[in-house]
């Protein structure tokens, strides 16, 4: 939620295709710290209808909160999330056998 110290904000939902790779996905963008003290992220896990996922719960929605002091810092923050995301995602489907499977059954 903005603040009057970070009034930009937006909230971005990835789905997965189970538990395990969005933890994945979670644990692996996690470890980047956020490079400006102009940013705030927080990443959780929630369910398909945006319910927190408690620890044993299958939580399949990789939510991200940005808030920002400014558009331009949201926007430059965001772009580099999509950059790391983007190359998750493309580690999964490569070296995953489960993204795989997924993969070859829908086309």
């Amino acid at each position: 939620m903005a603040t009057v110290e970070f009034p930009c904000s937006l909230v971005i939902n990835v789905p997965f295709p189970d538990h395990r790779l969005a933890s994945t996905a979670l644990r692996s963008l996690n470890v980047d710290q956020e490079p400006s003290s102009s940013v705030q992220r927080i990443y959780s896990l929630t369910d398909s209808e945006g319910n927190p996922a408690s620890e044993n719960d299958s939580g399949t929605v990789l939510r991200t909160e940005y808030n920002a002091t400014t558009n331009r810092m949201l926007r430059v923050a965001v772009n580099g999330f999509m950059e790391s995301l983007a190359v998750v995602l493309q580690v999964m489907e490569e070296l995953d056998v489960d993204v795989s499977g997924i993969k070859s059954s829908t086309t």
